[in-house]
């Protein structure tokens, strides 16, 4: 049996316009674009990253920018919000933000778990929740609260979480149940949302989430872990080399798009930690193409910097 997950490591959305979602991220919101890449499998579209200082597993946001790509639809299905932790007494701080920049907020309001969060949407549509915790200083986000998931029928996954995956049900208010990882670091909660089942499944499109990655020490303790989610019955891929980590994916009981992650080898792999996100960086069996990429990318303007203090 692998260890246990301690939490989420990246979660990866489709957008459509590159350069409205890199003035979001960065310019609102704070975060550091810690790498400009390819969507390796659509090398004609960015793959962009967002994260901390150096994009620590548990703070990485990623995104598929298809310009002029339709909207989708979240439902069940789907990861339909994605949840930052922002220290306790920044609420004021991000709500005077919110209306500087002209970007509709909702809240603060207090969910039945207990936390104060504010609410928002990104350029797209992707719901996203600012929720207050008892640590940090200053106003920069933290790295991830939680992630939701809509299913028509939570238990199968609640299963796989509780079983496999090593959580542990917190809480259930109403239609919510929440769960919590063995783990302190960000990003150890994950919400379960029943749907009934005549609510919509999700469709793909710009403003819905992609897949959700979940982490695992190393290259030994995902190969432990492909062997013993085959042997649970899941279909998972052969591992796959994203550069920055090492990836299998999977589709949980309830149609959502699973991944697990390797902590290593990080976004320092192919650039310094000052120079993160500075220049367009192609695996090697893309390299000979990058000429060819780079004419078919649609230019972006990109700002250095680091998360909001």
């Amino acid at each position: 049996m692998p260890d246990p997950v301690p939490g989420i490591h990246h979660i990866t959305v489709i957008a459509s316009d590159p350069q409205a979602n890199v003035d979001f991220y960065t310019g609102f919101l704070g975060l550091r674009l810690v790498k400009k890449t390819v969507n390796f499998d659509d090398p004609g579209t960015y793959h962009l990253y967002y994260g901390d200082d150096i994009g620590h597993p548990g703070t990485i946001l990623t995104f598929f920018p298809w310009p002029n790509a339709y909207s989708g639809r979240p439902g069940a299905g789907e990861v339909i919000t994605v949840a930052f932790t922002i220290p306790p007494d920044s609420l004021d701080h991000w709500l005077r933000l919110a209306k500087k920049r002209n970007i509709s907020v909702t809240g603060p309001q207090n969910r039945a778990t207990g936390e104060p969060y504010l609410s928002l949407q990104d350029p797209d549509g992707l719901p996203i929740e600012l929720v207050a915790e008892t640590h940090g200083s200053g106003h920069a986000i933290q790295g991830f609260h939680s992630a939701a998931l809509a299913l028509r029928n939570p238990e199968p996954t609640a299963e796989l979480l509780t079983k496999s995956f090593g959580f542990r049900l917190l809480e259930q208010h109403g239609d919510r149940l929440r769960f919590k990882a063995e783990s302190s670091g960000p990003g150890h909660f994950v919400d379960l949302i029943a749907q009934p089942g005549s609510t919509p499944r999700g469709a793909m499109g710009a403003g819905t989430v992609h897949h959700i990655a979940w982490r695992t020490a190393n290259d030994e303790t995902q190969k432990l872990w492909r062997r013993h989610l085959i042997e649970k019955g899941h279909n998972v891929t052969p591992v796959m080399d994203r550069q920055y980590f090492h990836s299998i994916y999977f589709r949980e009981p309830g149609g959502v798009l699973f991944e697990i992650a390797t902590d290593p080898p990080g976004f320092t792999f192919d650039e310094t930690a000052d120079q993160l996100g500075s220049g367009l960086k192609l695996p090697p069996w893309l390299e000979p193409e990058r000429r060819a990429i780079e004419a078919s990318l649609p230019p972006l303007e990109t700002h250095a910097g680091t998360t909001r203090a």
